[in-house]
């Protein structure tokens, strides 16, 4: 991702030994590039890299804080008024339309957009108003179904028929509009929204942009609101190939608010949009609030004390329920991108962890004994031996466990003191 540059340009600050004129102009020419790559609006990279010059050649450096802290901070001070601010979304009845163009990823966010109320407490359906793309009503019923999610829907009527019928028959607290798309905002498409917009009177019209739209971003987010009058603007596919910027560009630019973001093609890849998370994240120093509400979330679905995950204090067997709910944490790159302390340097190995040398372990911690697992030091070379042949594994790959185990535990004792690499900002928590 463009936008991870960021990361990179943080390290130098931290890692530089002056903090003088020319490291400054230096850098603010790396932040336009960053920027620019990431098809930020040039207008909008020229005043946040003026604004960082101005503000790290003129401000005094703060008596707890070092050139390099004050630096930092600086810049993830504009990068955040750069972003504007996120949307607040009360958890309680609505009904949401979202709107875009064909491609956008309209109908799996509808889907992640009503899992992400159930998870909260809400019950939530989705209605398949698109009835222009042939597969746009299969999708979405099978998106709802895996995830017990409420679906109206119904072959060979038109969207306003599907969306009153909807209306009338639905009891649940959360409705999510699927609407359909077009390669480009035709009139019969504008004509459809405004008639579908006065029906259900949405509390919520999302823009569903694509993170890869660059700058059209703007252009479509104009004829979107001019349109209908969108309220909030959720970006889709913001992952590892993903710019980006065009999208974020496009909501600061017409003042509409981004309310939510999605990462990748699982439900889970969704949250809530929380600009001083996101540039917490984009700049290494991790999102230890999100990651916790995460773990707390998981732990109480899969019965794993939270509490003792987050001090470090856990056994083998407890390892053994964690790999069992990783998956719904996600990728250990991304988990440990969220902890302050590792943000700016991940060990590879430990990130490039897969889900299939997870499954490995869980086969190799069943042919541990009960002891084995609620005590792991008292495993040795001959227990080694007599694991790996029980579960059919090498000794190599029972040591990575251990040594894996006694990472985690290093890793969430760190993250329980929540160190940040700059004294005194909260920066995302």
């Amino acid at each position: 991702m463009a936008l991870e540059a960021l990361k990179e340009i943080a390290r130098k600050i931290m890692g530089s030994t002056a903090i003088d004129k020319k490291f400054v102009e230096e850098m603010v020419k790396d932040i336009q590039r960053a920027l620019i790559r990431a098809d930020v609006n040039v207008r909008q990279v020229k005043e946040i890299s003026e604004a960082i010059k101005k503000r790290a050649l003129s401000e005094e450096v703060p008596e707890y804080f070092d050139a390099r802290e004050q630096i930092l901070r600086i810049v993830y001070e504009e990068l955040l008024k750069g972003v504007g601010e996120g949307l607040e979304i009360p958890l309680k009845k609505a009904k949401i339309m979202l709107v875009g163009l064909q491609g956008s990823g309209k109908t799996t966010t509808a889907v992640k957009l009503a899992k992400y109320f159930k998870d909260r407490g809400l019950k939530s359906a989705v209605v398949a108003g698109d009835t222009w793309r042939p597969a746009a009503y299969e999708q979405l019923k099978q998106l709802a179904e895996a995830n017990s999610i409420a679906f109206y829907g119904e072959k060979g009527k038109s969207a306003i028929e599907v969306v009153k019928k909807a209306l009338e028959n639905s009891k649940e607290d959360v409705i999510i509009i699927d609407t359909a798309g077009r390669h480009a905002l035709e009139k019969e498409l504008i004509d459809e929204m405004i008639q579908i917009a006065k029906l259900a009177n949405p509390d919520y019209k999302f823009l569903v942009l694509d993170a890869a739209i660059g700058q059209l971003a703007s252009k479509q987010a104009k004829a979107f609101h001019e349109a209908i009058g969108i309220n909030g603007i959720i970006i889709t596919k913001f992952d590892g190939t993903a710019k980006g910027g065009g999208a974020l560009s496009a909501a600061r630019e017409i003042g509409i608010p981004i309310a939510f973001i999605g990462a990748g093609e699982k439900v889970e890849d969704f949250e809530k949009f929380d600009p001083a998370s996101f540039i917490s994240r984009l700049l290494g120093m991790g999102d230890l609030r999100s990651l916790i509400e995460k773990v707390e979330k998981i732990a109480e679905e899969e019965e794993i004390d939270a509490e003792a995950f987050l001090k470090g204090n856990f056994t083998l067997k407890d390892i053994y329920k964690q790999i069992e709910a990783m998956n719904k944490l996600g990728p250990i790159r991304k988990v440990l991108d969220m902890i302050p302390i590792f943000g700016l340097g991940v060990d590879d190995q430990t990130a490039e962890m897969t889900q299939e040398k997870m499954k490995r372990f869980k086969v190799i911690m069943d042919s541990m004994t009960e002891e084995e697992l609620l005590n792991p030091k008292i495993i040795d070379s001959s227990r080694i031996r007599r694991i790996a042949i029980g579960s059919g594994t090498s000794q190599q790959e029972v040591r990575e466990l251990l040594k894996y185990y006694e990472t985690v535990k290093s890793f969430m004792k760190k993250m329980k003191k929540k160190k940040l690499p700059i004294k005194g900002l909260k920066l995302g928590i």
